[in-house]
């Protein structure tokens, strides 16, 4: 496994997480009801033959958020309720005011729900204890705090915050496109998206491309700043960089994937360790040098 999206929370290094265990399992996740429309808990890293809802190794916890969602189109409700309203209007010579509609819509919904097919999910987390981070593998911002909830709701509290940066990401972004020094390991990669300062200004997305050109320079010229940055670290990690902090297109390169195809496992388990191991330590490797390239802050203690 290796996540393809960072969305990066920090929480207190201090914070006691020796119960994980046990808290994460009073709330697995649980079959949805015949009646839900969806159910959402903590399921194991390993998958359905899994036991244990955590995995740690070293300084690093894996976590899973499963969820089951009941497929009901709405285009269906809503051809069965017309249907049903072209019925009534027949036999009554009436048509149902708008209440009648939406308790026959709920009616409809519950009649459906049970024969509905359910859609699994799943969501990964990583919590890395020595920086107090908390990464979710998702790009929406909106999913990956839902995962945060539900790490708060089974600890009871994870004062888990969106990472934030003391200057403005695109000016950041703007200025290595544009000549500064980047970063020791960093480089830049053939993506990026430019955007005009006004509101609603034109918008430049730039792909398989020399970023550092002429082209691109009439472009910062003109006032456009740099939003979205495709970066690689040393030779291991490629990945694009927004100024929402988000880090998307997580990609390791053969200069780690190496490293690890080159021992010998003997199942699925050691396997899936080795892989986690890896990509935990990758995603430590790039926080350490984006936190003080992006001035990220900390949390108080």
């Amino acid at each position: 496994m290796f996540f393809r999206n960072l969305t990066l929370f920090r929480f207190p290094t201090s914070l006691d997480l020796s119960e994980i265990e046990s808290r994460l399992a009073e709330c697995a996740l649980k079959p949805v009801g015949a009646l839900e429309l969806s159910s959402r808990g903590f399921i194991s890293p390993f998958g359905r033959d899994g036991e244990s809802l955590s995995h740690k190794i070293s300084d690093a916890i894996w976590l899973s958020v499963g969820s089951e969602e009941k497929i009901l189109p709405g285009a269906v409700v809503n051809d069965l309720l017309s249907r049903k309203l072209e019925e009534i209007e027949r036999k009554e010579g009436r048509k149902p005011g708008g209440r009648a509609r939406k308790r026959l819509k709920e009616d409809l919904v519950h009649e459906l729900l049970p024969r509905a097919f359910v859609r699994p999910g799943r969501t990964d987390a990583l919590l890395d204890l020595s920086h107090g981070l908390c990464v979710v593998d998702s790009s929406s911002r909106k999913a990956a705090e839902n995962v945060v909830s539900e790490i708060r709701h089974a600890l009871g509290s994870f004062p888990a915050l969106p990472v934030n940066a003391e200057v403005a990401p695109r000016s950041i972004l703007t200025g290595w496109v544009a000549g500064e020094p980047l970063p020791e390991g960093l480089s830049i990669g053939d993506e990026c998206e430019l955007k005009d300062a006004a509101d609603k200004g034109a918008v430049v997305k730039c792909q398989r491309q020399e970023l550092q050109s002429d082209e691109i320079a009439k472009h910062l010229e003109s006032g456009k700043q740099v939003t979205r940055l495709a970066l690689t670290l040393d030779d291991h990690v490629s990945f694009v960089l927004g100024e929402d902090l988000v880090v998307r297109k997580f990609k390791l390169l053969e200069g780690a994937v190496d490293a690890m195809e080159s021992t010998e496992r003997d199942d699925v388990r050691a396997e899936l360790d080795a892989r986690f191991a890896l990509m935990a330590g990758e995603a430590k490797r790039l926080f350490n040098v984006l936190e003080p390239a992006l001035k990220i802050s900390r949390v108080e203690e």
